[in-house]
C-alpha cells in the first residue's frame, strides 16, 4: 500500500518549526519524509511536487523549504530540484522506517490500514528508540508466527 504523507493529515496552519539545537520539529521531519518518498517515486522533486502531494499552498511549502535549506537539510539547484543532504536524508529515512514499522504493527493488531497509517504519523515522532525496538521485536515475532498474514 502507498504511504500517505503525514503532513497531509495535519492542518495547513501548522508551520514547520526549526529549533537551534539538533532537535527538529515533527512537521519538518514530515517535509523531509515527503521529499524522500517523492524522490523514490519520481526521481527529481521540486517544491511544486511537495505542494501537489500535501495540498498546501505554495507559500507554506516555500517557507518550509527555505528553512530546511538554511538549516542544511536540503539543497536546491538552479532548476528548483530538491536534494536531501546527509542530515536531512538520515532524518527522512529514520522517520519513514519508523512509519512503516508502526503502520505494520498497528495493522497486525487489527487496526485498519488507513487508521494505522494516520496513527503512525502521530507516534513516529514521539516514541523512544527503546519502545520502537520492542515494537520491532514483537512485529517480527508475530510475522514469524503468522507468515501468511503478511
Amino acid at each position: 500500500s502507498e504511504h500517505i504523507p503525514c503532513l497531509k493529515t495535519r492542518q495547513e496552519g501548522m508551520r514547520p518549526h526549526f529549533e537551534q539545537s539538533h532537535q527538529i520539529h515533527p512537521s519538518a521531519e514530515d517535509y523531509l519524509e515527503t521529499i524522500l518518498m517523492l524522490s523514490q517515486r519520481m526521481g527529481k522533486v521540486r517544491s511544486i511536487d511537495v505542494v501537489n502531494e500535501l495540498g498546501f499552498t505554495k507559500a507554506s511549502v516555500s517557507i518550509a523549504m527555505k528553512k530546511l535549506r538554511e538549516n542544511g537539510y536540503i539543497a536546491v539547484d538552479g532548476e528548483g530540484n530538491l536534494t536531501l543532504l546527509e542530515p536531512g536524508l538520515e532524518i527522512a529515512q529514520r522517520i519513514y522506517s519508523r512509519h512503516q514499522l508502526l503502520t505494520h504493527f498497528f495493522v497486525q493488531l487489527g487496526v485498519d490500514e488507513q487508521t494505522a497509517a494516520e496513527d503512525a504519523c502521530k507516534a513516529e515522532h514521539i516514541l523512544s528508540e527503546q519502545t520502537l525496538e520492542k515494537i520491532r521485536e514483537s512485529a517480527l515475532r508475530n510475522d514469524a508466527a503468522h507468515p501468511q498474514a503478511k
